[in-house]
């Protein structure tokens, strides 16, 4: 089994190496492995081509290829993945809440942010989110209820299928299925009470889609 900074120094080349294309350099190697000098690296690899893990290129600068990744990871890093795991799991990020957006007939769209509100890390990852109240019961079947709190990852684009808060005539917000027709859009609410709207596409702006909900109870 490899030391622990033997795993991670092979990761990190491997890693580098199908991101870029190119190994990394040895300050790169030190830098991610907090090392103070280049010749620990040196050390480092060295016994990673002894254990052929690494081969050393012939006649190219700092060139080396991964030949194989170990099946085991050393118990120490399992340690340190585990407890990085629960870190995450307990931990808050704050995003802007903008107040309320009907699910039912489209209300004045939430323009200014009135609040903010801390959400599992988890329930996020890529890109820019906020929140909004759900007032209405159109998308009920959608087990979108009135007072639920949904997260909207920001994006000016939804793909057909996508629940996505829609702008139109840029004063109305609705929070929405969505659905392409030649030139049109669609606004199919989950509730066979409502009707769908249908609305010329230069009408429409797409505020973001639904990533995740946040429910209550009394």
């Amino acid at each position: 089994m490899l030391t622990p900074k033997q795993y991670k120094l092979l990761m990190f080349i491997n890693k580098t190496i199908k991101e870029t294309g190119c190994c990394p350099s040895f300050d790169e190697m030190k830098n991610a492995l907090g090392l103070k000098s280049k010749s620990g690296i040196h050390a480092l690899i060295d016994a990673l081509v002894e254990r052929n893990f690494l081969r050393k290129m012939p006649h190219k600068a700092r060139a080396l290829e991964v030949l194989r990744l170990p099946k085991l990871k050393p118990s120490s890093i399992i340690a340190e993945e585990k407890l990085k795991e629960e870190a995450l799991l307990g931990a808050t990020v704050e995003i802007p809440l903008y107040g309320k957006i009907a699910a039912g007939t489209p209300i004045e769209a939430i323009a200014n942010e009135t609040d903010k509100i801390n959400i599992p890390f988890n329930m996020i990852h890529g890109g820019e989110f906020y929140a909004l109240k759900i007032e209405g019961d159109s998308m009920i079947e959608a087990g979108i209820m009135d007072g639920d709190t949904v997260i909207i990852k920001r994006c000016n684009i939804a793909r057909n299928g996508d629940i996505a808060v829609a702008l139109v005539d840029d004063s109305e917000a609705t929070l929405k299925k969505i659905k392409r027709d030649g030139n049109d859009i669609l606004l199919i609410p989950y509730n066979k009470d409502y009707e769908t709207r249908r609305l010329p596409a230069q009408r429409v702006k797409i505020q973001g889609i639904l990533s995740s909900l946040i429910r209550t109870y009394h």
